[in-house]
């Protein structure tokens, strides 16, 4: 499957007409999968999204070396560093039938994964624990707990089982319509920027959600991103936080649930990643409705809308396990662990499409006055993922680094930073932000 392919694939799921497009460079990523394919499809998918914006749509012109360098970092520090992206017990674990990964970066996951094996957390503790156990059992014990986990499957195995059956007759994306929508005064487009004063709330967290966001505010949306008081993600707040304010809501309480109402009532577009039913619980979706009549809804989840693990908590690295991603790059690289992608694909190419299924939805709601949402998840986004026809080895942050090309040196509260241009080219549109990345609620939850 050519990046062709894989963009009339995005467009058709997406309802989108394409307009003219063309790649130049090379990606780099190496992998028992075309990734770098992968992320240049996605890429360009919303970029032709952001031009059929206009009236008159421009060509799309993507960089496939930026492209998969976004999908790795695009914020490069200088003079300080980040911290790692993982806890010091996430990872995998040969269990007695097999490997097993816990992710234990959220400190309620951490503990819930050590209150089932019933181990201080030392790492060769926990080795020795799940060594003792079959994998399956740990994973359902795990997940029971509240925790995360997934073993590791085959392509096959996942096709026969019960929640990759549900997840394949699912849609890449997911659309449903609602009633009269019209554009608010607050949005004023431009030809270079075309979401300008649009209100977008971001409820999300790691990792797709954000880059979907992300991508809103380079067309010069006005993200708000709402966390929860105890929610922290140092390693990656840089890159998720570009171009958006971000404030800090209880919704648990009488007092928070009214802040996030408000919120909701003055947007435009709402992204959301939490499993499905969590914000309903909060905010139902008639009071969405009611709040908002019109509210663009774009939301996300790990595992699919259907089936007995739709509501379970998962992550990009969890979604590789669990589909055979893993174990067939342990097989391509003749490896005795899971091999996982070199990057976290998965979730920014959903990130991307979930952009462009923003940018669809804006469109019509402009066009035809119509409200549309749509649901999008890692898993199925896995399905499109195609083999690489002749797969290398290599060292592909190195091929990262000479494709990088020119950077943008911007303030952040840790230091400066280099930020990589956009791999995107179309028409007079810039891609850019017009704040930096900002920690955790440092804003007001207010409009």
């Amino acid at each position: 499957m050519t990046e062709d392919d894989l963009v009339e694939t995005f467009a058709a799921a997406l309802g989108l007409q394409t307009v003219p497009y063309a790649f130049t460079g090379s990606g780099g990523l190496e992998s028992a999968f075309a990734v770098s394919e992968f992320a240049a499809a996605a890429v360009a998918t919303a970029g032709i999204a952001a031009s059929r914006l206009s009236d008159d749509p421009a060509p799309v012109t993507v960089d496939r070396g930026l492209a998969a360098a976004w999908f790795g970092a695009a914020l490069m520090p200088v003079a300080w560093q980040l911290p790692s992206p993982w806890d010091a017990l996430a990872g995998d674990y040969a269990s007695a039938d097999g490997w097993i990964r816990l992710h234990t970066n959220a400190p309620r996951h951490r503990a819930a994964a050590l209150a089932v094996l019933g181990t201080p957390a030392e790492r060769s503790a926990v080795e020795a624990a799940v060594a003792a156990w079959a994998g399956d059992e740990l994973e359902r014990a795990v997940v029971s707990a509240g925790g995360c986990a997934a073993v590791i499957r085959s392509p096959e195995e996942w096709a026969r089982h019960p929640q990759g059956i549900a997840v394949a007759s699912e849609p890449l994306v997911g659309w449903t319509s609602g009633g009269f929508a019209a554009a608010r005064e607050n949005w004023r487009p431009t030809g270079e920027r075309p979401l300008a004063g649009l209100r977008v709330l971001d409820l999300t967290r790691v990792i797709a959600g954000p880059v979907a966001t992300r991508f809103l505010a380079s067309l010069g949306a006005d993200v708000l991103r709402v966390d929860p008081p105890d929610w922290d993600e140092p390693a990656i707040m840089p890159e998720m936080t570009l171009g958006k304010r971000a404030a800090r809501i209880d919704a648990t309480t009488t007092v928070g649930r009214d802040a996030l109402e408000r919120l909701v009532a003055h947007s435009d577009v709402l992204v959301h990643g939490y499993r499905p039913g969590a914000l309903d619980d909060l905010v139902s979706p008639e009071r969405r409705r009611d709040l908002r009549p019109g509210l663009i809804e774009v939301s996300l989840d790990a595992y699919g809308w259907r089936g007995p693990w739709s509501a379970r908590r998962g992550f990009d690295s969890l979604v590789q396990m669990s589909s055979g991603i893993a174990e067939a790059g342990m097989h391509w690289a003749e490896a005795d662990r899971p091999t996982p992608l070199p990057v976290q694909a998965l979730d920014h190419a959903t990130g991307y499409l979930a952009a462009a299924a923003a940018l669809v939805a804006i469109g019509r709601m402009r066009r035809e006055s119509v409200s549309s949402s749509a649901r999008l998840s890692l898993a199925r986004t896995a399905l499109e993922l195609p083999r690489s026809l002749s797969p290398s080895k290599g060292d592909h942050s190195q091929a990262l680094r000479q494709a990088q090309g020119p950077t943008t040196r911007i303030t952040t509260p840790w230091g400066p930073a280099d930020l990589l241009a956009s791999p995107l080219t179309v028409g007079d549109i810039a891609f850019n932000y017009e704040r930096g990345p900002t920690e955790l609620g440092s804003d007001e939850p207010r409009w």
